[in-house]
């Protein structure tokens, strides 16, 4: 899915009419980030899809690119509707600097209704990290404050592409909360949710709706979070280029 938008931004004293490219994995994310100078791809949780998607796209038609959407939490101090403005992004032995220079006084006078705002990095993965077990495990192995499907997947393209990259988060799942499966299953091609896939799996086990409604609540909560982060999008706060975009061949 791709929406697109072409109004141009004002950057310093020059103008770059270019848009800027925002990666999502689900349609709420999308429709949050749509407005004028974006173009928002949605790849449906699948990162075969995004990368699909990706190599239709002429990079040098952006001025650059946001990985922008919810995450698993994998530091345990941090709540569903917290916001992570990554440093790094880690994809097995790979690390992409991420262009972001967020300043205290932005962070300070975001209204956020005491959501917290922290810098980390990002653990970039090809499947669902459900499991509380795993969340530990790869916080452990990364040190990352979340982990997402698609963030590693859109700095790869803009390192290729000498742009720069940014990647803002917010935590829906956090660390001690397992996602159900029915939950990771329940994803339509489209980005959105098939709530009757959610429905018949109710009633097949009854038993997961508690922990349906606890998910649920955390997600709505991360998109609260998530729009009122939609400002930074539009005033190119956590895309300032740094020296360094890629690092590769980490430390053995």
């Amino acid at each position: 899915m791709i929406v697109e938008a072409g109004a141009a931004e004002t950057v310093g004293s020059r103008i770059d009419p270019r848009p800027v490219l925002i990666v999502t994995g689900l349609v709420q994310e999308a429709r949050i980030a749509a407005g004028p100078g974006m173009i928002v791809i949605c790849s449906s949780s699948d990162p075969q899809q995004l990368r699909e998607l990706l190599a239709t796209l002429d990079p040098t038609t952006f001025r650059g690119v946001i990985s922008f959407g919810v995450a698993g939490g994998l530091d345990p101090s941090l709540k569903s509707g917290d916001v992570v403005v990554a440093t790094e992004v880690m994809s097995g032995d790979t690390r992409f600097l991420a262009a972001s220079a967020l300043n205290e006084e932005m962070i300070a006078s975001a209204a956020l209704k005491r959501r917290r705002i922290v810098r980390g990095g990002l653990a970039g993965v090809e499947e669902v990290i459900a499991a509380k077990a795993c969340k530990a495990a790869l916080r452990s192995m990364t040190g990352a404050a979340a982990v997402d499907m698609e963030s590693h997947i859109a700095a790869a393209y803009a390192a290729k592409a000498g742009i720069p990259f940014a990647a803002l988060r917010v935590i829906s799942d956090p660390a001690h909360r397992a996602l159900p499966e029915l939950a990771k299953s329940a994803v339509k091609p489209n980005g959105d949710i098939d709530l009757r896939k959610v429905l018949r799996g109710i009633a097949r086990n009854p038993r997961t709706l508690r922990a349906l409604v606890s998910t649920g609540i955390d997600f709505n909560r991360a998109l609260r979070s998530l729009r009122s982060c939609r400002g930074f999008l539009l005033g190119n706060e956590v895309l300032m280029p740094v020296e360094d975009v890629l690092i590769t061949a980490k430390a053995a």
